[in-house]
């Protein structure tokens, strides 16, 4: 019903206009500063001209703007700087909202392998079904998990001709780092008993050798990609538009494009110059694919927007999924995956040489850099090229991140600390695979450690804490969830000693995330001067039950004064 309860649309954007001038002040409920290291409160805050012109108490902001202001009674609710988001796929999540739902529960219906068939089919005959058929060619489905499905293990092509036999099917695994396709897309791909596995890939094999339509990191690009590359300007502004929508209901006025590709990062500069976007979009182009757009007029040094969107650096990728994995590991997975012996550990994606030099073109360019990198191997493999590119440019202020560190040793953290690299942790693992993490993937210790936020935050590092949507929904409820509480969907707390309090959980999605995007002078804190956006939440963090913080709902969003989603 979500047509009914919230407009996200341009139209609101434009309906909610503040008057050039006009002040709005907010009172009433509990607005959070998130300046400082302990929460600060403060009776009113005040708006105008998209700007904070005032915190403080309520009589001097009555004093000072009552005259001509609109007042706006917050009936007890929570107000606080918006999110700014620490990793995710913002283009990418709209192109999955036009896909079939196979996530499982309690986000979708994949719980095995007849669930994802039925599903597939029903999606086939839908609008949005035979929308993807007619602009890409393809039935497409995003998000089934093995860990999750009763079989545990992945479907096949032989399972998805129950799709359909005729026209070529794909589903994405939720990591986004594996996939399956169907008997008629295996044809059209020309993947066979012959075929050798893709740099950077596999094709996962039977006992004979034979592939069985599972798709893992290069296979799956090398499939997905020219399947993306078939959209017109159509498709792509829709897939703005959903990847907005989704990112505004859930607070995120801040949103990341990591990994985008060259069709990705022409479809954002031209709905950008289009004037499409009502939330400010950062995006950082695979340096793999290519670097003409940060060469040239899109990309910004001193990180100002045009029209909502900027070019922030670039995105490397040096590992896999450990959920699905593929993550390189330095000591070997628990249960190897099917068709791989014990001792198996995962693989790079590049050589060393490899890493180095496009580290190396980042810092001589001085572009900040965002990496992959899941397993501890990779972790290795990056922090020995930025150690090596910093050598040979001295790039000082160059934010480096760290993305996901799933499997992150404490012996690395001081190696972080030196070379001044940010982590942003993906803690929402916790929830989603920690039970799987321990049983199937890394045993312990290792599952308990993963993602140790408290460590690195002890280390004195500035992170932030992420949801890598679509791999998850970008629902910032559950990760200020995972990163205060790390619970599993077993109930089990995995590694306790590594859980933030909730206001620095808040910090990793305000403040904090403001500093990954050289945005702390703008955004982050409800300081004047800065921007005015603001989320709106129906309960305070702080005040509740850490454990019911999931179901804490947004509000409203306010981008600079003005309204781009509500609920009410």
């Amino acid at each position: 019903m979500k047509t009914l309860r919230m407009t996200i649309m341009m139209t609101l954007w434009v309906v909610s206009a503040a008057v050039a001038g006009e002040a709005t002040i907010y009172y009433g409920g509990d607005i959070i500063t998130m300046e400082g290291a302990s929460p600060q409160y403060a009776e009113a805050v005040v708006q105008r001209d998209g700007r904070i012109a005032f915190v403080g108490s309520r009589v001097e902001a009555l004093k000072k703007f009552g005259k001509q202001a609109k007042q706006v009674d917050l009936k007890g609710k929570t107000l606080l700087p918006a999110f700014l988001d620490g990793h995710g796929h913002m283009y990418n999540v709209g192109f999955a909202a036009l896909c079939a739902n196979l996530l499982p529960p309690p986000d979708g219906p994949g719980q095995n392998f007849d669930s994802i068939v039925d599903t597939m089919n029903t999606y086939k005959a839908s609008k949005e079904g035979k929308y993807m058929l007619n602009k890409l060619g393809w039935i497409i489905g995003n998000g089934y998990d093995d860990s999750q499905l009763a079989e545990k293990d992945h479907p096949t092509a032989e399972t998805l001709d129950r799709v359909s036999k005729d026209v070529p099917v794909i589903i994405i695994h939720q990591s986004g780092h594996l996939g399956v396709v169907n008997s008629k897309a295996m044809e059209l791909l020309k993947i066979g008993a012959n075929s050798k596995d893709p740099k950077g890939g596999a094709y996962r094999r039977d006992a004979k050798g034979v592939p069985t339509g599972v798709l893992e990191e290069g296979a799956l690009f090398g499939a997905l990609f020219p399947i993306i590359g078939k959209s017109d300007a159509e498709f792509a502004l829709k897939c703005i538009e959903k990847g907005q929508e989704e990112y505004a209901k859930n607070g995120y006025l801040t949103a990341q494009d990591g990994r985008t590709t060259k069709e990705q990062v022409e479809a954002l500069v031209f709905a950008a110059k289009a004037g499409k976007f009502y939330i400010d979009v950062v995006a950082y182009p695979d340096i793999t694919l290519g670097t003409e757009y940060l060469i040239g007029q899109e990309y910004s040094p001193s990180h100002d927007y045009k029209k909502r969107f900027r070019i922030g650096g670039v995105k490397l990728t040096l590992d896999g999924s450990p959920q699905g994995k593929t993550a390189w590991l330095s000591e070997p997975y628990l249960v190897p995956p099917t068709g791989q012996k014990k001792g198996y550990r995962g693989y790079p994606v590049m050589s060393d040489e490899k890493a180095v030099g496009y580290v190396k073109t980042a810092f001589r360019n001085k572009w900040q850099i965002l990496c992959h990198t899941n397993g501890d191997a990779a972790i290795d493999q990056y922090v020995k090229a930025v150690d090596a590119a910093e050598k040979a440019y001295g790039y000082p202020d160059h934010r480096t991140v760290l993305v996901h560190g799933q499997t992150l040793r404490k012996d690395q953290i001081p190696v972080l600390v030196r070379l001044k690299i940010y982590p942003s942790l993906f803690p929402m693992h916790t929830f989603y695979w920690g039970d799987w993490h321990e049983s199937s993937v890394l045993g312990e210790p290792r599952a308990s450690y993963i993602s140790p936020t408290r460590d690195v935050v002890d280390a004195g590092l500035t992170i932030t804490s992420h949801h890598d949507a679509p791999v998850t929904f970008p629902n910032s409820m559950r990760v200020l969830d995972a990163t205060v509480n790390r619970v599993t969907r077993s109930e089990k707390i995995l590694g306790p000693d590594q859980r933030l309090t909730p206001y620095e959980g808040m910090k990793t999605l305000t403040d904090w995330a403001a500093f990954q995007y050289f945005e702390e002078d703008t955004k982050g804190t409800l300081t004047q001067g800065k921007l005015a956006d603001f989320v709106i939440l129906d309960k305070n963090p702080l005040k509740i039950d850490s454990m019911k913080i999931h179901d804490i709902k947004i509000i409203e969003a306010i981008k600079e004064g003005r309204t781009v989603y509500s609920k009410e």
